[in-house]
């Protein structure tokens, strides 16, 4: 359980930084909607992921004492990647649906770059 809540905090960092170079994009470039897409889309993908370790959290809880292990948020977690993408049809003006889609796909892709990572400093 403990190793799950560093990568959560490593991810988290990356997610962070990335946030930050978005913003950055927004702020200083002519592609404001590319980039609000981007952040949207991020946004909801780091809430996915901490939904994710809370419920793995809670799954473990629930086995390590004998319990029924419920889900582990599913539905929650495409409800969120759906709002993402009705307010990105919702609002074409403000946030680009392609960028909102590569945003929520952010977290995968950090995930693979850090088993990367990971894998070469063993």
């Amino acid at each position: 359980m403990f190793d799950m809540h560093l990568m959560f905090r490593r991810y988290r960092k990356y997610i962070f930084y990335l946030l930050a170079i978005y913003v950055l994009g927004w702020g200083f470039t002519e592609y404001q909607s590319v980039f609000l897409g981007l952040i949207l889309g991020t946004c909801i993908t780091l809430y996915n992921l901490w939904i994710m370790v809370r419920k793995h959290k809670q799954f473990d809880d629930a086995l390590t004492e004998g319990r029924k292990a419920g889900s582990l948020g599913t539905t929650s977690r495409m409800a969120a990647a759906g709002v993402a993408v009705f307010f990105a049809i919702k609002f074409p003006e403000y946030f680009d649906l392609i960028s909102v889609i590569f945003g929520l796909m952010t977290m995968y892709i950090v995930i693979m770059i850090d088993y990367v990572i990971q894998q070469s400093r063993a």
